[in-house]
């Protein structure tokens, strides 16, 4: 699973944190801005049009203004953004569909740099 995910065909809803993940982690703070982590506009930009993008952030609400702008003027690919959440860990919890398909996967990375799997769909 670490140089590739086989997925379903079916219609995606990709979550992604913002700082370390999609950014360069505080760097809006450490640096005065954001500095977007090679590859990620690309990757986003390859997903189906069907599958939804939601950028997840510890951010507080008055970063929301500048956070926006930044990933607008980037072009990032996303749908929904949501501020204010918890620095702990994030768990997505779903149900297995009765022919055994997972509805929830889960993907680590290290912080700074942006090196998803390939994502193969079933045909």
């Amino acid at each position: 699973m670490e140089n590739e995910l086989t997925l379903s065909t079916l219609p995606k809803t990709w979550f992604f944190d913002l700082d370390g993940t999609i950014v360069k982690h505080n760097g809006y703070k450490d640096d005065g801005k954001d500095t977007l982590l090679s590859g990620v506009k690309e990757y986003l930009a390859a997903l189906p049009e069907e599958d939804r993008v939601i950028l997840i952030t510890s951010r507080t609400e008055d970063c929301r203004e500048l956070t926006l702008k930044f990933l607008n003027d980037s072009h990032v690919r996303y749908d929904e953004i949501l501020f204010n959440l918890p620095m702990g860990e994030r768990i997505v919890v779903n149900d297995r569909k009765p022919s055994g398909l997972d509805m929830a996967l889960a993907v680590n990375i290290n912080r700074d740099q942006f090196t998803l799997p390939i994502v193969r769909r079933e045909k």
